[in-house]
């Protein structure tokens, strides 16, 4: 019984510990305001300061925002580079379970935005009933999402192409991050982009969703019929490389079988750096709209 408890304690302290003193004081200050809170999620190979307008946006929208990290994620561009190695071994799974800790501590149930892999996850959130309404922007692909384009896969490649890279950091060259992510934008933006924003990121969340149809028990499904699910926008780029409307719309088709309310829009000329580019706003915007009508 001694032994139960205690095991039961230290994982209780080992969930708890993930979450960092600046997320804690980020979930304090929403509980303090009132407010309706929105929890941004970040993808692979960027930092929640990737949300950072986003977030003025919606607090000058009346909102109050959150933009925590996966665990472990450094401060800084800069610490992410120099100890790439922090970002090794994240799982869907573990990141998932580090969100839901978040919004547990929240008075009110939030909103949840989040791009790429973040995108992902925030559908898993939506799947386990903790959202008042979801934006999943280019999201990544799930146990049931069938297609596989070749840009895709491309883009992917980086990872996917050596099996050790499960276990490992992974960082793109600029040439890698130019097709995957900033394909349609001028050399000299992409560039900006990659300097600014780009970091390693665990190969473990890309093998995990590509293998998600050959695994039952894989961590890249998401709960597509709880009634408990509200409404939810899948946002697509129309030159986006790495979710291509393919994966997009499949991801939506998955989702209709909700009885909620499920919408998708595609953002014409945009590839996958579309929460960061020049066009950031208009998907904001976007985003935000949708959220003003449902919450």
């Amino acid at each position: 019984m001694n032994t139960s408890n205690t095991t039961a304690a230290d994982t209780s302290k080992s969930q708890a510990a993930t979450i960092t003193q600046h997320e804690l004081q980020q979930v304090e200050r929403a509980n303090e305001t009132g407010l309706q809170p929105v929890i941004f999620v970040h993808g692979l190979w960027l930092l929640p300061s990737s949300w950072d307008r986003w977030a003025r946006v919606f607090e000058e929208g009346g909102y109050t925002a959150l933009t925590p990290g996966w665990p472990d994620d450094p401060e800084t561009i800069g610490e992410a580079n120099a100890n790439p190695e922090i970002f090794a071994h994240k799982t869907v799974g573990q990141v998932g379970d580090h969100f839901a800790e978040i919004i547990a501590g929240l008075t009110r149930k939030p909103v949840v935005i989040g791009h790429s892999f973040g995108g992902l996850l925030a559908q898993i959130l939506a799947g386990r009933g903790l959202s008042v309404a979801t934006v999943a922007i280019a999201p990544a692909p799930f146990r049931g999402v069938l297609p596989l384009p070749f840009s895709a896969l491309k883009s992917a490649w980086p990872v996917l192409g050596n099996p050790a890279n499960r276990n490992r950091a992974i960082p793109l060259t600029f040439e890698q991050f130019r097709y995957a992510f900033a394909n349609a934008v001028s050399e000299d933006e992409a560039k900006e982009l990659y300097d600014t924003f780009a970091v390693p990121a665990s190969g473990t969340p890309l093998f995990q969703a590509a293998t998600a149809n050959l695994d039952p028990w894989t961590e890249a499904k998401v709960n597509t019929e709880n009634p408990a699910r509200r409404p939810l926008l899948i946002i697509s780029g129309e030159k986006d490389n790495t979710v291509p409307w393919a994966v997009a719309n499949a991801s939506f088709k998955q989702q209709q079988h909700n009885q909620g309310v499920t919408e998708i829009r595609e953002m014409p000329n945009r590839g996958h750096a579309l929460t960061i580019d020049h066009g950031w706003r208009e998907v904001a915007d976007t985003s935000l709209a949708f959220i003003q009508h449902f919450v």
